[in-house]
C-alpha cells in the first residue's frame, strides 16, 4: 500500500474522485460529507472492507497528483480549480451564521479510535454523553491533539500512545502501516475553513497527509511521496502566473500552523491561505484543556504568576490573583460556592502559610473559623476547579493563545473530560448555569464529556447541545 492510503479524503472536489494516489482506479468509494451529518450523529456504520481500510484507516486517499520525471516523487499539487481565480463560490452571508471569533463548529473523526465517519457539531455548550465504552474520552482527547498542533506541538507530544487512536479491528497493510485521520471546519470572519489530517502511526509515527479548504477550494495540502525522509511535499495557492507553491514541510508537526511563516502574502491567493491559515490556528490555540486533580489542589503552593495549571494544582495562587485583580469575577466565583459547597460561605480567601506559600479557605462567616481548601471534598474542590475556569479567561489560565489577534477577538473553549464527575446534583446544576452565563456572550465555548444524569438535566435546556453516543 503507497503510504498516502491514511491521507484525508477530499468530499470537496469537483474532478472525478475514481483515481487513487498514484493515478490507478481506486477500489473506495467517497463517502457522505461530514458536514452533512446529523447534530447527535454517532459514528457511522463500518462499510464492507476495502484495500485502504486493512490499511488502518478506511476512506479515500488523497487526490491524484500529476507523474513526476522521478515517479515516486511527484509533489501533490492544489487541483487546477484552486489556481483559478474565482473558482470557489463564498457562501452568502444569509446562508449562515456568522462569527464574530474563530471557533471549532465541527469535530469530524473519520478513522479514529472507534469513531468512524463521525460529525459533531460544536456549539456553545456542547456536551457528550453515552455508556462507557462510547468513545466520549477519545472525542475530547481528537480536540485536545488538534489544539496541540495548532499550537506547534510535535505529534509525539499530543499522541504519546498513538497506536491507542488506530480504528478498531484495522489490520497492517504489507508494510505494516497502520494510521488514522480526523479533522474540523473552523468558522469566523474568513468563513468555513476545513482541515483534515490524517496520521501514519504504525511503524512511525508521521503526518502523512493534510488538507486545508474553503468552499470546495483546496489552499493547502501535503502528501508523504518518500517515506525514507522525514519531510512531507506541500503545495498551496499562489496565484497570478505562478498558480502553486511547492515546499518541503517536517512530518511531525501541522503544516497549516507553520504557513504564517512560510507565506508572504503579497498575491491574492497567498492571503486566501494566510487568512484561512491564521483563523483555523487561533481557534485550535484557543483551547484549555481542564482536568481537576483534588489530590494534587489540597496542599499549600508557593506564590507564582497565578495562571491556573490544568490539573488545577495550583488553585489557590490563582484565587490570590482574581481576589485583588478579578473582583467582579471572584464574587461570582463566591456566589457560586455557596450552592456547591457544604455549610455556609461567606466568600473564598488566601492566607500566606509558613515559608511564603499560599493557602485558600472559605470564609463562613462572622464567628465561624474559616476552612482550609485541604478540608474539602474532592467534589467540592472539582467543583471550585471547573467554576473558576468558566469564569475567568486566558489571561488566568496556563495556555498560549494566538498573540497576533486580542484576547477579545478570540473565543476560548474549555474541555472538560468528565465535567460532573464526583459533584452532585446540584453541583452539577450550578456548572450549566455558570456555563451558560459565561458561553452566552461569545467569549467562552464548553466541550465536555458527561455522565447520564448530568446529560439528562441538560437536555431540557435552552443553549446547550447533548451529542448521544451509542456503544
Amino acid at each position: 500500500m503507497d503510504a498516502t492510503a491514511v491521507a484525508p479524503g477530499d468530499d470537496t472536489r469537483t474532478d472525478s474522485p475514481e483515481a487513487g494516489p498514484s493515478g490507478e482506479p481506486s477500489t473506495v468509494p467517497p463517502p457522505p460529507p461530514a458536514r452533512h451529518a446529523p447534530p447527535t450523529a454517532g459514528p457511522a456504520a463500518p462499510d464492507a472492507p476495502t484495500a485502504t481500510a486493512a490499511a488502518g484507516v478506511p476512506g479515500p486517499s488523497v487526490p491524484p497528483a500529476p507523474p513526476a520525471a522521478s515517479g515516486a516523487g511527484a509533489d501533490p499539487v492544489v487541483p487546477a480549480q484552486a489556481a483559478r481565480r474565482g473558482a470557489g463560490r463564498p457562501v452568502e452571508p444569509a446562508q449562515r451564521q456568522p462569527y464574530a471569533r474563530p471557533v471549532i463548529a465541527e469535530l469530524r473523526l473519520s478513522a479514529f479510535g472507534r469513531h468512524r465517519s463521525a460529525a459533531f457539531p460544536l456549539g456553545p455548550v456542547t456536551l457528550f454523553a453515552g455508556p462507557s465504552g462510547s468513545g466520549k474520552s477519545q472525542v475530547l482527547a481528537a480536540y485536545e491533539a488538534l489544539a496541540g498542533l495548532g499550537s506547534g506541538a510535535t505529534l509525539e507530544t499530543v499522541f504519546p500512545d498513538p497506536g491507542a487512536r488506530i480504528p478498531d479491528c484495522a489490520l497492517p497493510d504489507a508494510q505494516r502501516r497502520r494510521g488514522f485521520r480526523l479533522g474540523c471546519t473552523v468558522d469566523g470572519p474568513a468563513g468555513p475553513v476545513r482541515l483534515e489530517l490524517a496520521v501514519q502511526a504504525e511503524p512511525a509515527l508521521r503526518i502523512v497527509g493534510e488538507r486545508l479548504s474553503q468552499d470546495g477550494q483546496i489552499l493547502f495540502a501535503t502528501a508523504l511521496r518518500d517515506p525514507g525522509r522525514r519531510s512531507v511535499q506541500a503545495s498551496w495557492l499562489t496565484g497570478g502566473a505562478v498558480g502553486v507553491t511547492r515546499a518541503p514541510l517536517p512530518d511531525d508537526r501541522l503544516g497549516t500552523a507553520l504557513l504564517p511563516l512560510r507565506v508572504a502574502g503579497s498575491t491574492a491567493g497567498q492571503r486566501q491561505v494566510l487568512a484561512a491559515a491564521e483563523q483555523a490556528v487561533v481557534a485550535l490555540r484557543s483551547v484549555f484543556a481542564c482536568d481537576p486533580r483534588p489530590d494534587r489542589m489540597r496542599a499549600p503552593v508557593p506564590p507564582g504568576e497565578g495562571r491556573l495549571l490544568g490539573d488545577c494544582a495550583n488553585l489557590a495562587d490563582v484565587l490570590r490573583r482574581t481576589r485583588h485583580e478579578c473582583g467582579t469575577r471572584h464574587a461570582l466565583l463566591a456566589e457560586a460556592a455557596r450552592t456547591g459547597c457544604g455549610g455556609p460561605v461567606a466568600g473564598l480567601d488566601v492566607r500566606a502559610a509558613a515559608g511564603g506559600a499560599v493557602t485558600a479557605v472559605l470564609d463562613r462567616g462572622p464567628g465561624r473559623p474559616a476552612t482550609e481548601l485541604a478540608r474539602l471534598g474532592s467534589g467540592e474542590l472539582r467543583f471550585l476547579a471547573v467554576a473558576l475556569v468558566l469564569l475567568t479567561g486566558p489571561g488566568v489560565l496556563d495556555m498560549d493563545p494566538a498573540a497576533e489577534l486580542l484576547s477579545a477577538r478570540q473565543a476560548l473553549t474549555v474541555l472538560a473530560d468528565g465535567l460532573d464527575r464526583g459533584l452532585d446534583r446540584n453541583q452539577a446544576a450550578e456548572l450549566l448555569r455558570l456555563a451558560l452565563l459565561s458561553c452566552g456572550r461569545g467569549h467562552v465555548r464548553l466541550v465536555a464529556a458527561v455522565g447520564e444524569g448530568t446529560a439528562a438535566a441538560a437536555r431540557r435546556l435552552d443553549g446547550v447541545s447533548v451529542v448521544d453516543l451509542p456503544v
